[in-house]
């Protein structure tokens, strides 16, 4: 399990460690990290063009005393001053191993360099352009990052809120033109511009290849779009373990995801193995049962009950005869559910509809007392009868940002800009856990207590579909096995992105495709 913890949290926990060790200890366990990180990235040291974008806060001291490591074994580092004041043992350090230090900004009123300011792009690779005006970035301090072969991104710290301000965003800019020119960029602890706690990326960022975080993990680096900003997460232990409580995200791992999976025993019976109710597909809408079911059945499921128009049911009899079948009549949809047999966990929604008959299921599954996964037409009907919630009995809901947005009556815009927040929002509003898609999932209980949990397996071949058809299936098979919902969702999601890797083998995928990679996926995790 991979924990991660908030700026709160980390700050306490630094500060009780620093009142039983040295001074400057946690500074230089950090530097050295950070030195031998980017000295694996370049390969050789000596001779190798190395800036250093260095803070204010004790992230610029970090930056600068790893700088002074590497000008030590022979690069030629220049710390570029981008705050009101450089940390000065750092910059003392750095000046003694031969490091030079050059200002960020032209002193006010100089435009010398108006052809070396904001470059091109400057925001990074995405988020929203600064309304400040371009810094007059200075010319020394331009060149060295336009030939700099590794750029140590020093700027801000984990408490940096609100985006980038100038010099730093301008800066942000040049970082992205030196990235573009095979530069390698290597933030410390957090990628400047992203928000430690949440993700979110207000503005300008600076985009790495890699990021030397330590002591903990921060839950921006697990969740986007801050991911998508963080490159490689290398974690370096500082000594902060014993003085930090439980974590506000976590990813599950391989070993994780194996002991969620439940394993036969010689007493196993397809009863005991979990009952699946599956409603899906429709007579328009046949492929969502066909591809739900075939999730169901290689997660695991001892039996899968569908209950689904006659179209979708004979699809699914051709392509799983396994599957216990009964065809409902739309006039009374509910009557179908009553003599299909108990289930120990219902999935509901993927091509089921959005007319009466798909709010009659719905309504009549929720009424029940065991776990229920709603996705695809399931969401957009439970978006018209919010009423349906909360419920005593386990739920989860999987939407896209498109179909959360309908239920919380919110732009999709700023859920995909702030998916940590909304995640947690809509399971608090609607008593359910939350499995919200895209290329970090994030899985929110509907306790404030319990930790999110992220699943950053997901392919972009994913993106093809009925592929969420599949994982709708997976995740309710976890469910009528006995997993509780946000474990369920969260190994469901790791799977799924395993077998899409397996069965994609960098070639385009259709979502059938994935019914060969869960069994692999499985094996993968329990072989680890």
């Amino acid at each position: 399990m991979r924990a991660a913890h908030t700026v709160d949290v980390v700050r306490t926990a630094e500060r009780a460690l620093m009142a039983k060790v040295p001074a400057g200890t946690l500074m230089q366990r950090a530097a050295a990290g950070l030195a031998a990180t980017c000295a694996q990235l370049l390969g050789r040291c000596y001779g190798a063009r190395v800036v250093v974008l260095a803070g204010s806060g004790d992230n610029g001291g970090d930056a600068l005393y790893a700088g002074a490591r590497l000008a030590g074994r022979g690069a030629d580092v220049i710390a570029v001053a981008a705050g009101s004041q450089l940390h000065a043992g750092g910059a003392a350090e750095l000046r003694c191993q031969g490091g030079r230090v050059v200002a960020a900004a032209l002193p006010p009123g100089d435009t010398a360099a108006a052809g070396h300011q904001r470059a091109p792009g400057s925001g990074g690779t995405s988020g929203t352009p600064t309304t400040a005006a371009p810094a007059p970035i200075s010319p020394d301090a331009a060149a060295a990052i336009a030939a700099a072969d590794l750029i140590i991104d020093g700027l801000t710290g984990i408490g940096g809120r609100g985006g980038l301000r100038e010099p730093a965003a301008s800066l942000a800019g040049l970082v992205a033109a030196a990235r573009a020119g095979n530069a390698l960029v290597v933030a410390v602890d957090l990628p400047s511009g992203v928000d430690a706690d949440t993700g979110e990326v207000p503005g300008p960022a600076v985009a790495a290849d890699a990021t030397v975080t330590f002591g903990t993990l921060k839950p921006g680096l697990l969740v986007d779009p801050g991911a998508g900003y963080a490159g490689t997460v290398e974690l370096i232990d500082i000594g902060l373990g014993p003085y930090l409580p439980g974590a506000a995200v976590m990813s599950l791992q391989a070993t994780d995801v194996a002991a969620v999976l439940p394993e036969p025993s010689a007493e196993s019976d397809k009863y005991r193995r979990g009952v699946l109710g599956l409603l899906a597909g429709s007579e328009q809408y046949t492929g969502a049962a066909v591809l739900s079911a075939g999730g169901a059945i290689r997660a695991g499921a001892g039996m899968v009950r569908l209950v689904s128009a006659a179209p979708a049911v004979a699809a699914v009899r051709l392509r799983w005869p396994e599957v216990v079948l009964t065809t409902y009549d739309p006039a009374h949809a509910a009557e179908g559910l009553k003599t299909a047999g108990r289930v120990q966990a219902y999935t509901v929604g993927p091509g089921l509809g959005t007319d009466a008959t798909a709010h009659e299921l719905l309504a009549h599954v929720l009424a029940s007392d065991v776990p229920v996964l709603i996705d695809a037409d399931g969401l957009t009907v439970l978006s018209e009868h919010l009423d349906l919630l909360p419920r005593h009995a386990p739920t989860l809901i999987t939407p896209h940002a498109g179909e959360l947005a309908r239920l919380l009556r919110a732009d999709r815009a700023d859920i995909e800009a702030r998916r940590l927040h909304y995640a947690r929002t809509a399971a608090a509003q609607l008593g359910v856990t939350v499995l919200l898609k895209g290329s970090t999932t994030v899985i929110a209980p509907p306790a404030a207590a319990d930790p999110v949990l992220v699943n950053t397996t997901g392919s972009s071949w994913l993106a093809t579909a009925g592929s969420g058809d599949v994982l709708s299936g997976m995740a309710g098979s976890l469910l009528a096995q006995g997993a509780d919902t946000a474990h369920a969702a969260a190994a469901a999601a790791f799977l799924h992105g395993i077998a899409a890797r397996l069965a994609a083998r960098d070639a385009p995928i259709g979502a059938s495709d994935l019914f060969a990679g869960i069994p692999a996926a499985i094996r993968t995790v329990k072989e680890r």
